[in-house]
């Protein structure tokens, strides 16, 4: 299958199965032309590829997994312990995420009350001629 071909299958840019390719992900062979052709197999590894990006792996750790995700995308034991890593590392930024947020929103909550117009400020803002 060329390329264009598995583009078109996957729904993926030709320019992300080039960089998929890159960093070792994504397997093909060169015809004599040059041009790429890659095996039947080829859209199966992209929707992996795919499923594990969305999961939030980086490539590197992707490289790693995809022999051991299975044909119906899970994964196996070999490589269960560094998917748990991966979730505690999101649990850890999700938390630290929401400390950020409860400061942020703090902040906008106090800058409300101390700028927000008294009673008299607001009767002297309407009386004025302008």
């Amino acid at each position: 299958m060329k390329i264009g071909e598995l583009a078109a299958e996957t729904r993926t840019s030709v320019r992300l199965l080039r960089y998929y390719e890159e960093q070792g992900l994504l397997a093909s062979h060169r015809l004599d032309s040059g041009h790429r052709r890659y095996d039947d197999s080829a859209p199966a590894v992209v929707r992996r590829i795919r499923a594990l990006l969305d999961a939030g792996l980086p490539t590197r750790v992707i490289r790693d997994l995809l022999p051991c995700v299975r044909q119906d995308g899970t994964v196996a034991e070999c490589q269960l312990e560094t998917l748990q890593e991966h979730l505690r590392g999101l649990d850890d930024r999700i938390s630290a995420l929401a400390e950020t947020r409860a400061s942020l929103a703090g902040l906008i909550s106090g800058t409300r009350r101390t700028h927000a117009p008294t009673p008299s400020q607001a009767d002297v803002r309407g009386s004025r001629l302008v």
